[in-house]
C-alpha cells in the first residue's frame, strides 16, 4: 500500500485528485474493487473523502473542479467524478458536464455498481436533539433519564457520556459507556457537549 500511495502522490503532484487541495491526503479506494491499484485508487483530501462517503454535507462549491477531473484517464477518478456529478445534478453546471462526459461500458457499470448515483445530495448524519452533528469520540449529555433494557441500570438525565461511537447503519443510535456498561442510546435523547 505504501508503494501505491507513493505512485499516486507522484501522479497527482501531491494534491487531491478531486479538488486540487494539498490538505491531509490519503489513499482512497474506489468501491467496489477486488484489489487496489493505480486505476481504482486515488489520492483524496479529508473533505473530499468525507463528502464522497456521505459523512459530511455536500458542499457544491467544493466540487467545482469536477469539470476538469471528469476528463481524467484514470478509471477510478472518472467513476467518482460521474457519481459526484450525479449527486450534484440539480446544479445546471453538473448536469451540463454529465451530458458531455463519456465512460466506457465497463467503467460506467463500475460507476453504477454502488447505486450512489441514484441518491441525491442529501446525507444521513448522526445528529443530537438540537441538530448538531455527532462524530465518533464526541461527548454527549443525556437530556432524559433512561432505563437500560435488560439491566437495573438507570442512566440519569445530565449524565455525560464520553467517547461515543456512532452506530453505522442507524443514524438515530450511538453507543456509549455508562457505569462501565456499553449501551445503545437514541440520538434524540442526547445533547452534544460543547468542546470549549
Amino acid at each position: 500500500m505504501m508503494e501505491l500511495e507513493e505512485q499516486l502522490r507522484k501522479r497527482s503532484g501531491n494534491k487531491c485528485e478531486m479538488c486540487g487541495s494539498g490538505d491531509t491526503l490519503k489513499l482512497y479506494e474506489v468501491q467496489p474493487q477486488s484489489g487496489s491499484n493505480q486505476d481504482n485508487c486515488m489520492l483524496a483530501c479529508d473533505k473530499c473523502q468525507a463528502q464522497i462517503d456521505r459523512k459530511e454535507e455536500l458542499d457544491n462549491t467544493h466540487w467545482s473542479r469536477l469539470s476538469e477531473t471528469m476528463w481524467s484517464e484514470v478509471p477510478g477518478i472518472q467513476v467518482i467524478s460521474w457519481r459526484m456529478l450525479n449527486r450534484l445534478r440539480h446544479e445546471s453546471w453538473a448536469m451540463d458536464n454529465l451530458e458531455m462526459m463519456y465512460l466506457s461500458e465497463e467503467t460506467l457499470a463500475w460507476a453504477k455498481a454502488t447505486g450512489d448515483h441514484d441518491n441525491d445530495a442529501s446525507v444521513e448524519l448522526h445528529k443530537d436533539s438540537n441538530g448538531k452533528v455527532l462524530r465518533d469520540g464526541d461527548a454527549v449529555i443525556l437530556i432524559k433519564s433512561l432505563d437500560v433494557k435488560g439491566s437495573t441500570l438507570n442512566a440519569k438525565m445530565g449524565t455525560v457520556v464520553k467517547n461515543i461511537r456512532l452506530v453505522q447503519d442507524n443514524t438515530e443510535q450511538i453507543e456509549g459507556k455508562i457505569e462501565g456498561q456499553i449501551i445503545v442510546i437514541l440520538t434524540k435523547y442526547v445533547r452534544k457537549q460543547n468542546s470549549n
